[in-house]
C-alpha cells in the first residue's frame, strides 16, 4: 500500500491558520478512509492546534508549548528539517506532500512531490512585501523552486492556476485545481456574551498586509453615517489593533469604543459569523478565501470584493464592490444591511453555494491526484 507523507513546514508556522486547516483536514479524511493510501503527516516539533484533534497514528512528532522567537525558532526550524530529510531518505514514501515552500528538496529522489499553491500574493502585489518591488521576495523564489520541482501542483482555485501559469510559466498539465472546505461549527457554551458587540459588522482575519485592503474598509466604515452611528465592528483574528490602526481611527473620526478586536478558536469564530449582521471581505487578492465558505455555511450574509477568486467561490450569494473604491464598499455594505430582502436573498442563495465545498470533496478529489502519479 502506496504512503503519502505531509512535511511538517506549516505546522511549525501556524498555531491557527487556513492552510494548516486544510492539510489536517486532508491527511484526516484520507486516513480515515481506510482504503488506497498509509498516510502520516511528519509534523515533528509543532505549535499548531489542529494536530491535538488528529489522531496518534496519523502524527510523527510532538507539540511544542508555543513559537518561540529569535535564534531558538531557527534552531529548532532547522532540527526539524533535518529530521525530515533523515526520515524522508530512510522510509522512501510514494509521495511526499509538501504544505509550504521549502528552499530545497526534502523528499528523495524515488519520491513523488505534490505542492499546493494557495495564492500569487507575492508576485502580483510585490510593493505589499519586504523591502518594495525592486527586491527579491524569499517566499516567492522558495514557491517557483517548489513548483518546479514538484510532479503534481495543486490549485486551491481556478484563478490561482491562471496566474500561476501567466507568471511561472507552469505547464498547465501539471496543475489540477481543488477546491477548500470549511467546518466551523458554532456551540451555544460560548464563554464569550456576544449581545455586548450587537448589532455588529464583522471582519475576519488579519489586517496589516496591504492586499487584505482594511485601510479602505475602515474609510468605507467611517464615511457612513448610517454605518459608523449604528453598527460596531468586531476584527475576529489577526492580534491586537496596531498604534497605527488606532492613529487611523482617530484621524477618521471613529469612536474607539465601536471597534473591538477579538481572539479565539474556531467555534468562538463560528458564534460571531452565526451573529454578525454582515461579514465584509474587502480584499484585493485571494487565492481561495476561506471566510467565505465560513460565512455561508453559518447563514452571515456577505458583502465581498468583485476580484480574484471570490466571485469564483461565493457565486451569487455577496453582494459585491470594488476594493479600490470606499464609496463602493460602504454602498454595497448598506444594500445588505438597510435591505431585510436582500439580506434574506443573500443567505437562501448562500446555503446553495456552499453546498459545492466540503473537505470529504476537497480529500476524494486531491486522493485522485496522488493515484495520478501512481
Amino acid at each position: 500500500m502506496p504512503t503519502i507523507v505531509y512535511d511538517h513546514q506549516i505546522f511549525w508556522r501556524q498555531r491557527y491558520g487556513g492552510i494548516s486547516r486544510y492539510i489536517y483536514e486532508v491527511a484526516t479524511k484520507i486516513y480515515e478512509s481506510e482504503d488506497d493510501f498509509q498516510v502520516k503527516i511528519l509534523a515533528l516539533a509543532y505549535v499548531n492546534e489542529y494536530l491535538k484533534e488528529c489522531h496518534k497514528n496519523l502524527i510523527i512528532g510532538l507539540p511544542f508549548p508555543k513559537l518561540p522567537g529569535g535564534k531558538m525558532q531557527k534552531i529548532i526550524a532547522k532540527i526539524n528539517d533535518n529530521f525530515a530529510k533523515n526520515w524522508l531518505k530512510n522510509n522512501t514514501p510514494e509521495i511526499v506532500h509538501e504544505t509550504y515552500y521549502h528552499q530545497e528538496r526534502l523528499a528523495p529522489k524515488k519520491s513523488k512531490i505534490v505542492v499546493t499553491v494557495y495564492d500569487m500574493i507575492h508576485e502580483k502585489f510585490i510593493q505589499f512585501f519586504k523591502g518594495g518591488k525592486f527586491s527579491i521576495d524569499q517566499t516567492s523564489q522558495q514557491k517557483k523552486q517548489a513548483v518546479i520541482r514538484a510532479d503534481k501542483v495543486i490549485c486551491i482555485s481556478e484563478n490561482t492556476k491562471k496566474d500561476l501559469i501567466e507568471i511561472f510559466d507552469i505547464n498547465p498539465n501539471k496543475v489540477d485545481v481543488v477546491y477548500l472546505g470549511t467546518s466551523l461549527q458554532p456551540t451555544t457554551n460560548s464563554q464569550i456574551s456576544l449581545s455586548k458587540f450587537q448589532p455588529y459588522i464583522l471582519y475576519v482575519g488579519e489586517r496589516i498586509s496591504g492586499y487584505k485592503n482594511f485601510r479602505f474598509f475602515l474609510q468605507a466604515y467611517a464615511q457612513s453615517t448610517q454605518l459608523k452611528n449604528n453598527f460596531n465592528l468586531v476584527c475576529f483574528g489577526g492580534g491586537s489593533l496596531s498604534k497605527a490602526e488606532l492613529k487611523l481611527i482617530q484621524e477618521l473620526g471613529l469612536s474607539p469604543e465601536k471597534i473591538f478586536q477579538i481572539s479565539g478558536n474556531d467555534t468562538t469564530l463560528a458564534n460571531f459569523y452565526r451573529s454578525a449582521s454582515i461579514f465584509v471581505y474587502p480584499s484585493l487578492y485571494e487565492g481561495f478565501g476561506i471566510p467565505l465558505l465560513e460565512a455561508m455555511a453559518l447563514d452571515c450574509p456577505i458583502a465581498c470584493s468583485n476580484t480574484s477568486s471570490l466571485p469564483e467561490v461565493v457565486g451569487n450569494a455577496a453582494e459585491f464592490f470594488n476594493p479600490q473604491q470606499p464609496e463602493s464598499m460602504t454602498n454595497a455594505i448598506e444594500n445588505v444591511l438597510f435591505s431585510s430582502d436582500k439580506s434574506t436573498e443573500l443567505v437562501k442563495l448562500a446555503r446553495e453555494q456552499v453546498k459545492k465545498f466540503s473537505w470529504e470533496k476537497t480529500a476524494k478529489e486531491t486522493k485522485e491526484v496522488y493515484l495520478s502519479l501512481l
